[in-house]
């Protein structure tokens, strides 16, 4: 995509402009470091433009404060105070669900609490409750079987308006694959790790 000109132009009736604001489902996906990193920084540019951002978190423990879950938080923040960008939500799975906090029962069950967030996110998307998701580490649940990718697909390919999507986490689905618009594979060429250094603050997280 020379200088960000499409070097094709489908002939589906649709003016540039239209074309230009149609929704954008992303996955990150593959075994090299970044994923969740890229997806965080559209949501900065999604902040600057004013849109209203909701990050979930699969896997991660909900004890777990990562560094870019501060950073939004501040952007979060200078929204609410001084009304610049956008608003910001972020939820971790778990007890960081807080549609969950009365049942502890589900909140301790990973497979029910994935299908919990999973719900709520469908649900949200149903209501055009936001305009830019995060749905980090949500390749996971679906590889492992916990929640079904073909309605997952279907969820987000008949999602409503102009509701943005990025998906990150090894091992993405292929059907979740093939209904995205924009998929990015990290591949791992050197890591630290790989020399037995352990990750260290201001660069795993």
């Amino acid at each position: 995509m020379p200088q960000g000109v499409p070097q094709t132009v489908p002939d589906d009736g649709l003016t540039t402009r239209q074309r230009r604001q149609q929704p954008v489902l992303a996955v990150h996906t593959g075994d090299g470091k970044g994923k969740s990193t890229a997806a965080f920084g559209m949501a900065m540019r999604a902040w600057n433009a004013g849109l209203r951002i909701a990050v979930f978190q699969f896997v991660k423990s909900a004890k777990w404060r990562v560094g870019e879950e501060s950073a939004m938080a501040a952007l979060g923040e200078i929204h609410t105070e001084q009304g610049i960008g956008g608003p910001v939500e972020w939820h971790k799975m778990g007890q960081g669900w807080s549609w969950l906090r009365a049942n502890a029962d589900v909140a301790d069950d990973h497979a029910a609490a994935a299908r919990a967030g999973w719900a709520e996110i469908a649900r949200r998307l149903a209501d055009e409750q936001h305009d830019f998701y995060v749905l980090d580490e949500f390749t996971y649940p679906l590889d492992w079987g916990w929640i079904d990718t073909d309605e997952v697909v279907r969820t987000l390919v008949d999602r409503p308006g102009r509701q943005h999507v990025v998906i990150t986490g090894r091992r993405a689905p292929e059907a979740l694959i093939d209904a995205a618009d924009l998929v990015t594979e990290m591949r791992k060429v050197a890591h630290p790790m790989d020399a037995g250094r352990k990750g260290q603050k201001g660069i795993e997280w």
